[in-house]
């Protein structure tokens, strides 16, 4: 079976819609939440994801499909599960990847930098979040590509940057949407493989 171009062995070109539910249930069956019998909620744990081929290879595609009509000429990933599936994307799309670090640290003090701060996030922190300057270019339209969005805080700190260069914001491409803010999704473009709700 190959996805990309969607055959099935033989029987010739499938739909995408059957390609794309045939996602859905693998990443549903693939996910776990986890938890210790002394703790009071449960943790997402995407690791199954990353270890299954066969999805692996389908991320960065079907990621990659949702914002199509934006044609991204540069991906950006948040540090670090967000670098991973950027490359994936951006392998797919045939453009680069951009790391957005989390406190980045200058290597020297020609470093140049675009740096700003998220609004609270998951766990409520407030992170510095970073991009080399010379990496992200006024006129590129830029794709941020995530696993996971809940508060957003992320996204609209990326979104800050990717203004901050002159760059165009395509919007975000994550595999699982947990906002409870529908306005905050249509602001940030949020386009996902799941909802929350499906696991």
């Amino acid at each position: 079976m190959i996805l990309g171009g969607v055959t099935n062995q033989g029987r010739g070109q499938r739909p995408k819609a059957d390609a794309d539910r045939e996602l859905q249930i693998d990443l549903r069956a693939a996910f776990r939440w986890r938890s210790d019998r002394t703790d009071d909620q449960e943790m997402a744990d995407p690791t199954g994801w990353w270890a299954d081929p066969i999805i692996l290879s389908r991320l960065g595609p079907a990621l990659a499909a949702s914002f199509a009509d934006q044609r991204p000429t540069i991906v950006l990933g948040l540090q670090s599960r967000g670098s991973l599936l950027g490359a994936l994307v951006a392998l797919h799309l045939q453009v680069g990847l951009v790391e957005i670090r989390k406190d980045p640290r200058p290597s020297t003090d020609s470093d140049r930098w675009l740096t700003t701060r998220t609004a609270p996030d998951y766990r409520d922190r407030h992170l510095e979040l970073g991009v080399r300057r010379d990496h992200l270019n006024a006129g590129q339209r830029a794709l941020l590509v995530d696993d996971w969005i809940e508060t957003g805080g992320q996204a609209r700190a990326a979104r800050t940057l990717v203004e901050a260069a002159g760059a165009r914001w395509c919007g975000a491409a994550v595999i699982v949407d947990g906002l409870h803010n529908s306005r905050l999704r249509r602001d940030l473009h949020v386009r996902s493989l799941l909802n929350i709700r499906d696991l």
